[in-house]
């Protein structure tokens, strides 16, 4: 689509206008934000288009039109699906060795799990190894209360938090700032850093994962702005 507007406004209701025209979602529902931080941060993302629209170059929108559009008409739903990552969460499943790497992610890992045993009440069941285990029921059923208590606004960047990263203990702790985002952002990372450091950068897998990092980025600024009026 090509750039046909001069002015984007914020109206009283957080809705994005161009030229006093409303923005609608692809679902054809209006483009509007619970908070002025994050409506105005959308606005700029419309700012900024230059002759023809890139949706890639506008991340906050499509986590807004996510939450309206997908998330909202069913967040139960939605809801339980994410909450299926505390079966398979990324922080529990660690090497045997080399022990340098073995360090690395105690050091990385645990400082998460113990906020999430803390805050929640929960047992996690630590593996060596990929092979799947079981998380204990009152665990993986308490932080499915935690997933399911967040709205649609809410769940919309958690849901690129926890695939990005593989962690939905480490995406409630960025949801409920117990971590900062270029921290849970380097834990994610950590097996990926070692790859790296022994074996050099793949030119390929460093696109991929600047790509990544690009949306995981925007997932938590997103977050951020919710917080804001």
């Amino acid at each position: 689509m090509k750039r046909f507007w001069t002015e984007v406004t914020v109206d009283t209701d957080r809705a994005i206008r161009l030229d006093a025209r409303p923005v609608r979602t692809p679902g054809r529902a209006p483009l509007a934000l619970p908070t002025a931080a994050l409506a105005e941060a959308v606005a700029d993302e419309w700012r900024a288009v230059g002759e023809t629209l890139d949706p890639r170059a506008m991340p906050l929108t499509g986590l807004a039109n996510a939450a309206i559009d997908r998330i909202a008409p069913a967040p139960e739903a939605f809801g339980t699906g994410l909450a299926a990552y505390a079966e398979s969460d990324l922080l529990c499943y660690r090497a045997d060795a080399p022990a340098e790497l073995v360090a690395r992610q105690a050091a990385a890992w645990n400082p998460l799990l113990d906020w999430a045993r803390d805050r929640y009440d929960v047992h996690f069941e630590i593996v060596t190894g990929v092979m799947h285990r079981a998380q204990p029921r009152a665990t993986v059923a308490r932080l499915g209360e935690a997933v399911a208590s967040r709205d649609a606004f809410h769940l919309a960047p958690l849901s690129p938090l926890v695939t990005l990263t593989g962690t939905l203990v480490g995406a409630l702790a960025l949801a409920e700032r117990a971590v900062a985002a270029d921290a849970l952002w380097r834990a994610a990372m950590v097996d990926e850093d070692w790859q790296a450091e022994r074996w050099g950068e793949d030119t390929l897998a460093t696109q991929a994962r600047a790509g990544k990092q690009h949306d995981y980025d925007a997932a938590a600024r997103f977050l951020t702005l919710l917080d804001l009026d």
